[in-house]
Parts: structure tokens; sequence; C-alpha cells
């Protein structure tokens, strides 16, 4: 295993040096993409199915979603693409156009305006979908989406008025940055948003061996610039780094006495060092500081380059100078979770099992797999929380 402690100790004092400085105007048209995907571990330690879209909007009102957030079917995928930003730096104002494309998935939200479109793979070619979604593959193995902003003004050094509710949400936290506003459609913002549902296979296998090591499996063609493996068990943390991964590695679960203020500053170092600016990073961490932290244990890791460009092409009028740089999240289901969805089978009560809320289905069905006589009790446990959830109790974030 390689250690990245003493590189993140030295840029970390980097970073602190250059907080406060603002990234020079560029000469012509600079765009910063950052975005996660999150998956969950099976068995092997491939990505499994799970409800990837989940229930609650945690997002503002204005953000539109073409009905998917109310959608009253499950999309099943691998992976959830959540909250990519892109934003826009130039020394004078200019008109841009962005098309991101979706090969194995969907938008599912986005903002400001857009043209978005979703696709049947019939016999090798792409068919648009009808309005009436008829042929709707919930399971997305036939369907590709594209999300496309046109007329896009970019407006640097202007003040804009920029929506805000009254209702809190992390998606404001993406606005802390220097970048231009932006005007699409006569809505302004400080970034292009979107997220989506997929089905692909993430570069890395992550499992727990027998040992209680946890095996990393790297599928790309690239090195994975960075990891941590992340614990939170009980509100104790624990997190181990290693740099970078280019084939197997095995790696020690964390003892519980890390410090939260310096994985964070850990983050955005790394951030930093593939090509975000500071207030992006920090934007980044600070946008998903209570997810990445939460109860459970996940491997957080940099996509390559390499990666995100099969994932998500992008494609930008005009031709600017571009850094994309998309964090992954694999959840891993440890014997300690095991053991306390167990017991909440066994007892009927879905509450031990709330700091998974996400995750709870492929927990449960991995107690299933493991001890095929708690179906019963697995199924009546089921039924509560999904009638829980229909009558608006939604606890997914």
């Amino acid at each position: 295993m390689k250690l990245v402690a003493p590189l993140l100790a030295i840029a970390a004092a980097t970073l602190l040096i250059s907080t406060d400085l603002k990234p020079a105007q560029p000469s012509g048209l600079v765009v910063h993409e950052w975005g996660t995907f999150t998956s969950v571990a099976g068995e092997d330690g491939s990505a499994i199915d799970w409800d990837a879209l989940g229930c609650k909007n945690d997002l503002p009102q204005f953000v539109n979603d073409d009905g998917y957030r109310g959608f009253k079917w499950r999309l099943r995928g691998t992976v959830r693409m959540e909250t990519p930003v892109l934003y826009f730096y130039s020394s004078q104002p200019i008109d841009a156009h962005v098309k991101v494309s979706f090969p194995q998935g969907l938008i599912t939200e986005w903002y400001p305006k857009a043209d978005y479109r979703v696709y049947r793979n019939a016999g090798g070619s792409l068919r648009p979908l009808p309005s009436n979604l008829n042929g709707f593959d919930i399971s997305m193995r036939t369907l590709t989406g594209s999300i496309e902003w046109t007329n896009i003004k970019v407006q640097p050094d202007a003040s804009l008025d920029l929506p805000v509710e009254k209702d809190g949400s992390h998606y404001y936290a993406a606005r802390q940055t220097d970048a231009a506003p932006l005007t699409v459609g006569g809505q302004n913002e400080k970034f292009l948003f979107y997220r989506g549902v997929a089905r692909f296979p993430v570069p890395l296998s992550v499992r727990i061996a027998a040992d209680n090591k946890v095996l990393v499996n790297n599928r790309a063609a690239d090195a994975v610039p960075a990891a941590i493996l992340f614990e939170n068990r009980g509100g104790h943390i624990g997190y181990r780094s290693v740099s970078p991964i280019d084939s197997v590695e095995t790696i020690d679960r964390p003892t519980l006495d890390g410090s939260l203020a310096q994985l964070r500053l850990n983050l955005e170092t790394i951030l930093v060092s593939q090509g975000l600016f500071q207030k992006e990073a920090h934007a980044m961490v600070e946008t998903w500081k209570d997810s990445w932290f939460e109860a459970g244990t996940r491997l957080i890791y940099i996509v390559p380059r390499a990666s995100i460009a099969s994932i998500l092409p992008l494609e930008i009028e005009p031709a600017a100078e571009t850094e994309r740089v998309f964090v992954g999240r694999i959840e891993l289901i440890t014997p300690e979770i095991l053991e306390t969805a167990e017991a909440a089978i066994v007892n009927s009560d879905a509450a031990p099992l709330r700091p998974y809320a996400r995750f709870r289905e492929p927990i449960l069905n991995r107690v299933q797999a493991m001890k095929p006589s708690l179906t019963t009790e697995i199924e009546r446990l089921t039924e509560t929380i999904d009638l829980k959830l229909r009558s608006g109790h939604c606890e997914t974030q």
C-alpha cells in the first residue's frame, strides 16, 4: 500500500497559502467540472443494482426533474451520478454551447433550462423514446440520455439574481466560487447542474476479505490517482489514504480515532491536485460533507480521467480549457452492518437501519442471501418501510 500522508501534508500547506487567491482571469474560456458517482459493492466487490434514484426530493423546487423524482417505478441502476456542476471562467462575456451525453444512463435533474432527451437502444441504433414513455425500461439496460444547453450567456463580473428558496439545501454550496454567472433561457445560475442514474461497471471493485482487510482491484486501464477508505461507526470516524491504485491494493480497516477536519482538508488537497480551483474543491466537499461522512464504510476515490470521458462525453463550444474531476463513492456492507441489519430483522424494527437509509435494500438482500430462513421477516420489514415511503416519509438522500 502506498500511503499519501507526506504528500498530503505538503500539498495541504500549499493549499492554506493559496486559499484566498482568486484564479487569474483566463484569456479564453475555461470550464471546470466536478461530480460524484455513488455505487454499492456486492459480495464479489462489483457494483450491484440498488434503488439509485431514491424518492426524496433534496433539491430546490426550481430544479427541473421531468417527473423522475415522483416516478412511480424505481429506476434500477448500479450508479447514482450525483451533482455534477460545470463552472465557466472568462475575461469577457461569451456565448457557449454545452452537450453532455450519458451512453449508459439517464439525466434525471438539471438546471438551468436545457434540451433533455431519452433514447432506446434498439438493434444497435438509438431511437427517441415517445413522450408517453412507451417502452420505458426501468432497468435502464436499453436506455441512454443526453442533455444540451444552448445559448449560454457567460457574464463575468455581472451581478445576477440567483434563485433561492427558504428551505435549506446542499445545492447552494456549489455557488461559493469565483466562476462567472450564467444565464440560460432567462434563468440565472453560477454553474450548469445535472444529476442522473446509470448502469455501468465502476473502475474499482472493493470487498472485505475473510481477514477483515479491504481488497481493492482497479479494473480500469488507468491508475486511480488517490483513494480514501472511510468509516463512521456510532459517530467515531477513521480513514486510510492510498495513492495511486494501479492494480490490486489491500487496505487495513482504519482505527476510529480520525479527525474529520483533517480529512476534509486532505480531500480538498487531493481535488486541487487533480485540477480544481481551491474554492471549487471546498464547494464540493461542503456540498457532500453530510453524505460522504455519514454512518457506514466507503471507499472514496478519484475517477480516472479516461473513465470520465467514456462515461460522460462532453462537448463545449467554443473550445475551452477543461478540467473534469469526479469522485467515486463505493459503499461497503461490512460485518458490523450485517449484524445490525439481522438484529433489526429479528426484532421487526427498522430504526437501527435508518442511518443506512439509501442502502437498506442491498443490505437486506445480502442478509437474505446469507440467511434464507429470515426471508419472511425481511419481507415483513421491507413492507413496513415501503408503506412509510408511499405515505411520504422518505428517508433516502
